[in-house]
C-alpha cells in the first residue's frame, strides 16, 4: 500500500524532534516535516491552509471552533505548554504591587484572545478576584504597530478592549509610562537589566507558579495540534497514527534528557531538574490524551466563554477528533 503523502508543521521543539528528523515514523505517512516560529505556523494555516498537520493556538481554535469553524480538527497533542505567573509586567511607579491592584488600570495585551492571556486572566479572577471587566485593555503589536487579530472576540459591553494607535507599541508604552501594565507571552524588550522600570508583578514566578500548581493541578496548554478535516474525512486512521506518533516522539525526548553519558541539553544540570519536576508534576508531565488532559481543556473553555471570547461555553470533547479520545487498553 503506498504511504499517504502528508505536510507537519510546528515549532522546533525537542518533543518533536524524533519525528522532524525521521527516527520515528507516522503509521501510514510519509512526512515532509517543517519547523518555523509559532507566529509564522499560525499565520499560515490559519490563513492560507498550508499544512496538512499543524501546530494551532489553543485560544484561537476554542473560539473559532464556538463560531463553527472547522477547517481543521485537533488531537490531543499540546506541543506548547507553560506557566503563565511570569507574564504579568507592570512599573515600579505604578503603585501595583498585588494583582488587585491591578484594578482600574489600563493593561496592554498584543491580542485580547491570546493563550497566554487567557490563563493570565483565568488565575486572576479564580485567584485574585481580579475579572477582565476591572480593566481596560489595550491590544496592539508588542514591538511592532499594526498587530490584528487572527479571529474577533465576542466581548460583552462590560469588556473594554481598544487598539492602540498603529504608530505605537506596547513595550514602548509600558517603558514610557503611558500604560502601567502588560501581559505578553514574551519578555518585552523594555524588560531588563537595563531598565529597572520594569518588573515582573510576581518576582519569584517560579515558586508562585508551583503553589498554584500544587493547589490546582493545572499545566496550562497554550497550542493545540490539529489535522485538515477534508484529510482526516477521508483518512480517518489517520488521527489516532498523528497521536501515536506524537507521544512517541514526546516521551523519546525525555527518557534522553535523563541520559547524563552526553547531555542532549545545553544545561547542567537538567537530569537533576527533571527528577526535581517529575517528583512535583508526576512522571507524565508533559501529558498528551484527553482524558489525561480534561482539567486543562475544560477550564479553557470556561475561561473563554466568561472573558467575552468563545462564541459560548464549548464542551472540550468538541474540539477533538472522536478517535482520539479514548486510548487503547490491553
Amino acid at each position: 500500500m503506498a504511504l499517504l503523502p502528508i505536510t507537519i508543521c510546528t515549532g522546533d521543539y525537542d518533543r518533536i524532534r524524533a519525528l522532524s528528523d525521521g527516527r520515528i515514523m507516522v503509521e501510514g505517512c510519509d512526512v515532509n516535516y517543517l519547523t518555523m516560529n509559532p507566529e509564522q505556523v499560525f499565520y499560515r494555516a490559519w490563513n492560507n491552509h498550508e499544512f496538512d498537520v499543524t501546530e494551532i493556538s489553543g485560544s484561537s481554535y476554542i473560539l473559532a471552533r464556538s463560531a463553527g469553524w472547522d477547517d481543521y480538527i485537533a488531537v490531543p497533542v499540546f506541543p506548547s505548554r507553560m506557566f503563565r505567573h511570569s507574564g504579568i509586567y507592570i512599573r515600579t511607579d505604578s503603585g501595583i504591587k498585588s494583582p488587585k491592584d491591578l484594578k482600574g488600570q489600563e493593561i496592554g495585551v498584543p491580542v485580547y484572545a491570546m493563550t497566554a492571556a487567557v490563563w493570565i486572566r483565568g488565575m486572576l479572577g479564580d485567584d485574585y478576584g481580579v475579572f477582565p471587566s476591572d480593566l481596560h485593555w489595550l491590544t496592539g503589536g508588542l514591538e511592532e504597530g499594526g498587530r490584528k487579530p487572527k479571529f474577533f472576540p465576542n466581548l460583552p459591553p462590560e469588556i473594554r478592549v481598544n487598539n492602540i494607535p498603529e504608530n505605537k507599541t506596547l513595550s514602548n508604552m509600558l517603558e514610557n509610562g503611558e500604560i502601567n501594565a502588560l501581559i505578553s507571552a514574551r519578555e518585552p524588550s523594555c524588560f531588563g537589566s537595563a531598565n529597572s522600570d520594569i518588573v515582573r508583578l510576581f518576582p519569584d514566578f517560579r515558586s508562585a507558579e508551583k503553589e498554584w500548581f500544587s493547589r490546582t493541578g493545572l499545566f496550562p496548554i497554550m497550542h493545540f495540534l490539529a489535522i485538515r478535516k477534508s484529510l482526516v474525512e477521508r483518512e480517518p486512521w489517520l488521527a489516532t497514527s498523528i497521536l501515536k506518533a506524537f507521544t512517541q516522539a514526546k516521551d523519546l525526548s525525555i527518557k534522553e534528557m535523563l541520559d547524563v553519558t552526553a547531555l542532549s541539553v545545553s544545561v547542567p544540570w537538567i537530569a537533576a531538574e527533571l527528577r526535581e519536576t517529575r517528583s512535583l508534576m508526576g512522571e507524565d508531565f508533559w501529558r498528551y490524551g484527553f482524558s489525561e488532559n480534561v482539567e486543562e481543556l475544560t477550564a479553557m473553555c470556561r475561561w473563554s466563554k466568561e472573558q467575552g471570547i468563545a462564541a459560548r461555553e464549548m464542551d472540550p470533547k468538541e474540539l477533538f477528533h472522536p478517535a482520539t479520545l479514548d486510548k487503547p487498553r490491553i
